[in-house]
């Protein structure tokens, strides 16, 4: 946590002081969250000045400070989904980057350990995460998002996503089987044995 549980507490009963601590502890978190989901950078005041908004307006519904993180990670994913949503119906389509195996284990590996790696070789990390999601689809590249750049566990996400984690687990699975059967597409060659189908 960020913030300690009786400023959440605080803002649930109207304090602006506590809310605005809160804004100011999460607003770096927030933006580079909502940077990484969207996929333009034009964009991300808004999304996250929305997600602020949404904060203000339904801290009261929050069960008690000991969620707070999880619950502002569904809030600022929600939120995300929302603009990904108009932006199809825009019909705006996403750019599509070459995948290897080799990056994708590369990512998953140096994503799992970025909590020990300096400012700029996590930069690099999500630069390279960045590129290898930009081929999948929006659900794939959120849900990957969440658990390789972002770092949550098993247990965070089944909060966000209410499921599971044997459901988390396959998802997982099948997202990354995804990636590299995109790339697989742009090269022209055979699928790889061991799809989804197996799991």
């Amino acid at each position: 946590m960020l913030v300690e549980f009786d400023i959440v507490e605080r803002a649930q009963a109207g304090d602006a002081q506590a809310f605005n601590q809160i804004v100011h502890a999460y607003r770096r978190r927030i933006f580079g969250t909502v940077s990484r989901l969207i996929g333009r950078p034009e964009d991300v005041e808004d999304v996250a000045q929305e997600v602020f908004i949404r904060l203000y307006y339904s801290l009261d519904q929050l069960r008690s400070p000991e969620v707070f993180e999880p619950w502002l990670y569904r809030l600022t994913v929600n939120a995300a989904l929302d603009y990904l949503r108009k932006r199809r119906k825009r019909k705006l389509e996403s750019r599509v980057a070459d995948l290897s195996e080799q990056q994708v284990m590369m990512a998953d590996a140096a994503a799992g350990s970025k909590a020990e790696v300096d400012e700029k070789e996590k930069a690099r990390i999500r630069e390279l995460v960045d590129s290898l999601l930009s081929g999948v689809s929006e659900d794939d590249r959120l849900l990957l998002t969440l658990k390789e750049v972002e770092g949550l566990s098993l247990k965070e996400l089944e909060k966000i996503y209410r499921v599971n984690e044997n459901a988390l687990k396959v998802r997982l699975f099948r997202a990354r089987q995804r990636v590299l059967r995109a790339y697989a597409a742009r090269r022209g060659e055979e699928p790889r044995k061991g799809s989804d189908d197996e799991r």
